[in-house]
Formats: C-alpha cells, structure tokens, sequence
C-alpha cells in the first residue's frame, strides 16, 4: 500500500500544502472509508517522501500551552516532477484493484492518452476476471448452497456492472479526443 498511499498524498499535496489530520481526512474522503488510513501508516510514509525531497514539513505556530504545533506538510519541485511521473504511468500496476481507484481520483490531473490506456487495461483485467467466474460457476454450480452460489453470482454481477461503467468512460474520452 506504500506506493498507492504515496501516490494519493502527493496529489493531494499537489492541491495544496496540508497538515496531517487534515491529509488523513482528505484521504478518507477521496479514497472511501472502505480504505481507511492510520496514522501508523500515514506517518512513515510523510517521513519517506521528506527523506527523498519529494515534501518538506512546516511548523505551522504554536497552538496553546500543552499542544504542539500543527505541521504542515507541501510539495517541492522534486515532489511535483516525481507525482507527474507518477501520473503519467499507464501500465498493469494502475489496472489493479488497490491502486486503479486512486489513480482515478487524480484523473483530471493525467492526460488523456494516459486515461484511456488505464481505463483499457482496467477493462482488459477485468474481463479476464469476468471468464474466470464464468468458468468456475459453469465447473462448480452443482456443487455449492444457494448462498455460495449467490455469492459467486454477485461477485460476477460486480464485475460486468464495472466493465460496463468502463466502456462508457472509455467512449466519453475516445469523443472528447475526436
């Protein structure tokens, strides 16, 4: 999840410069609560970024007696350049599960060659999931309960709902580009 977090705290850094409640809120919110993000890994992760250059971190004044100062976390050069490069990366790693909906937060952010060859690939990956629960339930549906069997049904209802989804976005940025 390191890279996946990385790449999601550099775009939102690349909005504007946060402190680390703030961060992990706006992580929450884009990402969903789904993929909920500690501070135990939040944390290590801003302290790598420094220690590449890629962020540097800020006391943002002191707040009272008792309370530390909230430190505010922003983009270098070297932050920027490296989350455009990471931007512009299309290939198997942004079609998969953990990192193609982060990927797609910061689309508008990523060109649209970019777009469509990740929302290609994501297509392509999941169609192949889609024959494999196809193959497997006509091998195995004689074999498992009800429940089993609904489980697998929605799981492949899941699949094709999102290949639909795709082949829309697909077509919208194929007739922008036109």
């Amino acid at each position: 999840m390191g890279g996946v977090l990385e790449f999601a705290v550099l775009g939102l850094l690349h909005e504007s410069p946060l402190h680390g409640y703030e961060l992990r809120k706006r992580l929450n919110l884009m990402l969903g609560h789904f993929r909920a993000f500690s501070y135990g890994s939040l944390y290590p992760c801003l302290n790598r970024m420094e220690q590449h250059g890629w962020i540097t971190k800020d006391a943002a004044g002191v707040v009272g007696p008792g309370r530390r100062a909230k430190v505010v976390y922003k983009l270098t050069a070297e932050g920027k350049e490296h989350f455009q490069e990471l931007l512009a990366e299309g290939g198997p790693s942004q079609w998969e599960d953990e990192t193609f909906g982060v990927h797609f937060a910061f689309f508008a952010q990523t060109d649209a060659h970019t777009r469509i060859r990740i929302l290609e690939g994501r297509r392509n990956r999941l169609e192949e999931r889609s024959a494999g629960f196809r193959a497997g339930l006509t091998r195995t549906r004689e074999k498992l309960d009800n429940y089993t069997l609904a489980l697998q049904e929605h799981g492949l209802e899941s699949v094709e709902r999102e290949v639909r989804w795709l082949n829309e976005l697909i077509a919208s940025e194929r007739t922008k580009q036109a």
